[in-house]
């Protein structure tokens, strides 16, 4: 499912403009009604949470998380990439978490994608990404490999507490993947 880039006025008479003008009006409400929680960046859990960007994917929600509980890092795949190893060096050496969950889901749009991904941009716009696609077949066997990057990190403090699932898209169950 995509979304156009304008979003016309609706029956109730909604805003005209793109989504981004959409945002930021929802945001004005919001800030009209916003209070200082009072917390600060450290986590009340003490957990970061690295997932896939999907949209179909509420955290929150789905892991009964409220505001200020966890550190949220997401990219496509919840692959830990270099820079889910920076924010979780900075998670926990600087804010305090000690535990990481790793959660990727079904049908994830990078188990359809290869590396010729970046070739493909390459011969479109004439430079290659710097970046690796992370583009895997077997959902269970890169959370392991996530897993085992985490462990594996010489940045990071806590690598006792790493455990890795697959949320199903269709059920909204987690699946817990051993990292055996």
């Amino acid at each position: 499912m995509t979304t156009p880039a304008s979003v016309p006025a609706g029956a109730e008479g909604g805003i005209r403009g793109t989504v981004t003008d959409r945002l930021v009006e929802a945001n004005e409400q919001y800030a009209a009604q916003f209070s200082d929680p009072g917390m600060d960046a450290r986590p009340v859990l003490g957990v970061a949470v690295v997932a896939c960007m999907d949209a179909r994917l509420d955290l929150h929600a789905a892991l009964g998380l409220q505001l200020g509980d966890c550190h949220t890092i997401r990219n496509a795949g919840g692959v830990v990439t270099d820079d889910v190893i920076r924010s979780l060096t900075i998670s926990q050496r600087a804010l305090g978490t000690r535990s990481v969950v790793l959660i990727h889901h079904t049908g994830c749009g990078l188990e359809s994608l290869t590396e010729e991904f970046r070739h493909d941009l390459e011969m479109e716009v004439g430079q290659r990404p710097a970046w690796a696609v992370e583009a895997f077949r077997d959902v269970d066997q890169d959370v392991r490999q996530s897993m085992q990057r985490v462990r594996t990190s010489p940045f990071l403090l806590h690598t006792d507490d790493v455990r890795g699932f697959v949320f199903d898209v269709k059920t909204g169950l987690l699946r817990e993947i051993d990292p055996a």
